[in-house]
């Protein structure tokens, strides 16, 4: 009696060991290791593919020094484009060193040939607030272009396009979040967006700016693209990512590409996180290569 309770004894904590390693390794991962995950999304209008390294929410974090190691990833995947989709700082950050830096490297590396678009994410629209508005001036001084309430009509191997930038809820808080109740400024600019045959891409780094009320069924957009939600933070096996910003716990859009209304929408789990109650667990750093046919 005594043997076995010995034997189950060290079987527990055995069983223990190996989950304490597998949580530490995987924390370890979720903070230093950079997974490349390939995508593709169907649009009808593409008759050449193009391919977008899309990356956010890097919070100042840096994969060796000046992101080298993020850098490399990137030139390695060969993007037609490159896009910045939000939060590559903290809102509490003393300067804009990090994400600068990022842009001024890409475009060197890349020879300038290849065009890097910025979406603001909340960290940025909390640093400016803050006292640092002149960051969409040092951004596009680095070589970015900033889309926010704003378009480029764009040609990419052929395929014409129509990129823009949307921080805000493609929707009005009326109770009903209903698309045509959004602020005048949002309204005119979505109206204004939508008015093309080009192939329509929408930097959204908030999913939830499309995924509430009826926004997806009125906005005519191909594709939106969203970060902010971490992947669901910390990602339970066989239940997904835990929270996920106004989707709440369990979030539906967190990570990949979905169908939501008329439209599709592309979303990465990003790079880094901020300073939350839980840390990135079982969700390794993504740099998202999306190939739009």
């Amino acid at each position: 009696m005594k043997k076995r309770k010995k034997r189950w004894g060290v079987f527990a904590l055995t069983i223990i060991g190996i989950v304490i390693i597998y949580v530490f390794v995987s924390l370890w991962i979720s903070i230093n290791y950079i997974v490349v995950r390939e995508y593709a999304v169907e649009t009808g209008k593409c008759e050449n593919p193009v391919r977008a390294a899309v990356i956010s929410d890097l919070h100042d974090h840096e994969f060796g020094e000046g992101n080298a190691a993020l850098i490399e990833k990137i030139i390695e995947v060969k993007p037609d484009i490159v896009i910045m989709d939000g939060d590559m700082l903290n809102s509490n950050s003393e300067d804009a060193s990090v994400p600068l830096s990022l842009v001024k490297e890409l475009v060197q590396k890349l020879d300038g040939e290849i065009p890097i678009y910025y979406a603001w994410g909340n960290h940025e629209m909390g640093y400016m607030d803050k006292g640092q508005p002149d960051l969409k001036q040092e951004l596009e001084e680095a070589g970015a272009a900033v889309l926010d309430k704003s378009y480029e009509d764009i040609e990419i191997n052929g395929v014409p396009i129509r990129i823009g930038g949307l921080y805000d809820y493609a929707f009005g808080l009326d109770g009903n979040d209903s698309a045509l109740k959004a602020p005048k400024e949002i309204l005119t600019f979505l109206q204004e967006y939508q008015n093309t045959n080009r192939l329509k891409i929408m930097l959204s780094h908030r999913p939830d700016s499309f995924v509430f009320g009826d926004a997806s069924e009125v906005w005519d957009v191909d594709l939106v693209i969203s970060g902010h939600n971490h992947g669901g933070q910390f990602v339970i096996p066989f239940l997904g990512g835990l929270y996920g910003g106004d989707q709440g716990w369990f979030p539906e859009y967190v990570h990949g590409i979905y169908e939501k209304g008329n439209l599709q929408m592309f979303v990465t789990s990003g790079l880094g996180s901020y300073k939350q109650k839980l840390p990135r667990f079982n969700n390794p750093p993504e740099l998202a290569v999306l190939t739009i046919r």
